[in-house]
């Protein structure tokens, strides 16, 4: 650094020694009037806060004091009672308090210096502190002024009035406060001013410039250890001094924004490798022709390698690619509207697809009563690749791309084969549904929703006249056995349930073998008596299942179990063939031989239940202690359609004695019960 630099030539070296002080400023006065020859009358301080007080004396005998404004203002502050201490004990203001703000939090870069036989003291310094005047008796004062007219007021009232008017206290109990409100609270001024209230002041004794114990403190400023070797605070290299004179520049971290998550960034999408990118896209389009594709991807991405990236996550329908189910919904998944698994999700979207395959348009309500999912998850598959057009159902998404299919007939090849895999595997046929080899190449037909509609009335008529020719057979026939024995033939009346306009009865069109999309009947299913309910009698399986879903549920009605079941048979692997037919009258019979009976509830007559909603059954024997406490629950319930928690629990303590604890009662109402609007309700029960 002293390598000949003549413009700036080093005097002289000094020894640097460092020690910490602690300054007071006071800046609304100049330098040539300090207040070092003024009586302090008091000091304090709180450590934590660095914040100091001072008390200092008034002269009251210049002719620069209004003694008229002083009394004023002691009067003010003070007022005429003796019982409460007093600021001003003359009974004039004789006195100035000082308070302190820090004048800068980073004191890092300042010292105090003290030149001494030829070397350099620097002490750092704890905090500057600024000393203002406070102004908190004019504070005193208003509140002086406040209590005294309330005072008055008080006085004037209790003059008019003779008595104290017994009034009604509103008690109210603090909600529990959230960590957002506890944030919030923390961080108000009404809260850091009452942490700062809380540290108590330290009192301090007051010495002068020119005291001995100021003497005494001011030799600190001085470094004590001049010979030992361990004042090493300035001992640097010059390129370390230089660097902390110069640090180097760091570089800024620039925060990217983060974006919503349905949001892609074609920017971070570029980084990602060429799979992940392709992977991506469907992910977010659904559908997309392979020119689209291309285009979204950086200039000179080989097509080859693009087309291999894409198969593995797409599949090819009309042309365009639709991103695979199991994509979109990745395994131990489950839907958000209805908590179908993946499993099953995937199964019924394959079928949307392989549908779209060889027809250009869909009917929801036809596709719902095959795959048997929920109608949110099936509006979820249509809406992904399909938009609904006026009498005509759910139209595909884009037109058929006869060009790719022309430019790269190996990949169509491969996919029709694919599909041909995927039919096979999930059994996707049913009636009037078969797979069109040329789906890829030949035109797609288009069929109205009139056409459908007429079609499915000619359907049910030729069903409906087929089965009324072999019901009248099968009357015929036990008509004339009954009468070779010498009986007289009764007339057979057979009891029509009700069914709502709703929901749908259970399908007992053919057994239950599993082999569709998700376990129901197709064309191939073996043929079964549809007019005999008790044709197969309930298997050990179904038996199984219903216990299972009553000690996990303990009250359901007879729509609920179905709905239940259905969900069970579509969550089953492909072919699982073990409950064969199923009918409604065989599902109660298997409830009622499986520990459980029906709860007659009395439904009030303009309940809008079904039918099926009506048939409400409860678990009545578990083997355990609780079963007494169920029964009685349910005895309850079928005398009242609703009932308050009261009557449960002296009903229980009439039937079981004192040993029914509150715990008990909570249990039965949690495992059988639903509350709504104060009135409990048996589960299933409760209107809509």
């Amino acid at each position: 650094m002293a390598s000949g630099d003549d413009d700036d030539p080093i005097i002289q070296e000094v020894d640097s020694l460092l020690k910490k002080p602690f300054p007071l400023q006071y800046p609304v006065r100049p330098a040539s009037m300090s207040y070092d020859n003024v009586t302090h009358l008091a000091a304090r301080i709180k450590p934590k806060q660095q914040k100091v007080e001072l008390e200092v004396a008034m002269d009251t005998m210049s002719p620069n004091y209004c003694r008229s404004k002083g009394e004023q203002i002691a009067l003010n502050v003070d007022g005429t009672s003796s019982e409460d201490p007093s600021v001003y004990s003359t009974k004039m203001m004789d006195k100035q308090a000082f308070s302190s703000i820090q004048a800068t939090t980073n004191t890092s870069r300042y010292a105090a210096a003290v030149f001494h036989k030829g070397e350099l003291h620097l002490t750092p310094l704890q905090g500057i502190l600024q000393m203002r005047p406070s102004f908190t008796y004019l504070d005193k004062a208003d509140t002086k002024h406040r209590e005294r007219e309330a005072a008055n007021e008080a006085g004037d009232s209790s003059q008019d009035e003779a008595e104290d008017d017994v009034k009604q206290v509103t008690v109210r109990f603090s909600r529990p406060e959230s960590e957002q409100a506890r944030q919030r609270r923390i961080q108000s001024y009404e809260f850091l001013q009452k942490k700062q209230a809380e540290e108590p002041w330290v009192h301090l004794h007051y010495h002068g410039v020119k005291d001995g114990r100021s003497e005494h403190e001011r030799q600190y400023l001085y470094c004590q250890a001049m010979d030992t070797a361990e004042n090493t605070e300035l001992v640097k290299t010059p390129r370390e001094y230089l660097s902390m004179l110069m640090p180097p520049l760091a570089e800024e971290k620039v925060t990217k924004p983060v974006g919503p998550s349905n949001v892609l960034s074609m920017a971070q999408l570029r980084m990602l490798p060429l799979g992940e990118q392709v992977k991506t896209l469907m992910k977010n389009v659904k559908v997309m022709p392979f020119a689209n594709l291309m285009g979204l991807l950086a200039s000179g991405t080989d097509s080859t390698a693009v087309l291999r990236c894409i198969q593995q996550v797409a599949l090819l329908v009309q042309g365009n690619w639709v991103v695979k189910s199991d994509v979109l919904y990745p395994k131990n998944t489950c839907s958000s509207h209805s908590g179908v698994p993946a499993e099953v999700l995937c199964r019924g979207r394959d079928f949307v697809m392989w549908r779209f395959t060889s027809e250009r348009t869909l009917m929801r309500k036809e596709v719902t009563a095959i795959i048997k999912l929920p109608p949110e998850d099936v509006k979820d598959f249509l809406e992904q690749m399909s938009v609904p057009r006026l009498n005509r159902g759910w139209e595909f998404l884009l037109p058929t791309d006869h060009d790719f299919v022309r430019k790269h007939p190996d990949v169509a090849q491969r996919q029709h084969m694919l599909w041909l895999g995927i039919q096979s595997k999930y059994d996707m046929t049913s009636q009037n549904m078969t797979l069109n080899p040329l789906l890829f190449f030949a035109e797609p037909v288009h069929i109205s929703g009139d056409q459908r509609v007429k079609s499915a009335r000619e359907n049910a008529r030729e069903n409906q006249s087929v089965m009324q020719r072999e019901l009248d057979a099968r009357r015929l026939k036990a008509s004339r056995n009954t009468g070779s024995s010498g009986e007289s033939a009764a007339p057979v009346q057979v009891k029509q349930e009700p069914v709502s306009d709703s929901e749908e009865p259970m399908d007992t069109s053919g057994p239950l073998t599993n082999g569709s999309i998700n376990g129901y009947p197709n064309s191939t299913s073996p043929a079964s008596d549809p007019h005999n309910g008790h044709a197969h009698a309930f298997t050990p399986e179904l038996q199984d299942f219903v216990r299972s879903t009553f000690r996990k549920h303990y009250v359901l009605c007879l729509s609920e179990v179905k709905r239940l079941f259905n969900l069970h048979l579509a969550s089953l692997p492909t072919g699982h063939s073990v409950y064969g037919h199923v009918t409604d009258r065989m599902l109660q019979d298997t409830i009622l031989q499986s520990q459980c009976k029906q709860i007659l509830v009395p439904f009030p007559p303009q309940s809008s239940a079904a039918a099926d909603e009506q048939k409400v059954f409860g678990l009545w024997e578990s083997g355990e202690t609780f079963d007494k406490h169920r029964q009685v629950l349910f005895e309850i319930f079928m005398k009242n359609y609703r009932v308050r928690r009261n009557v449960i629990q002296t009903r229980l303590t009439q039937e079981l004695g004192d040993a029914v604890t509150k715990t008990d009662v909570d249990r039965l109402l949690k495992e059988c019960c639903m509350s709504l609007g104060g009135m409990w309700y048996l589960k299933g029960t409760v209107p809509s």
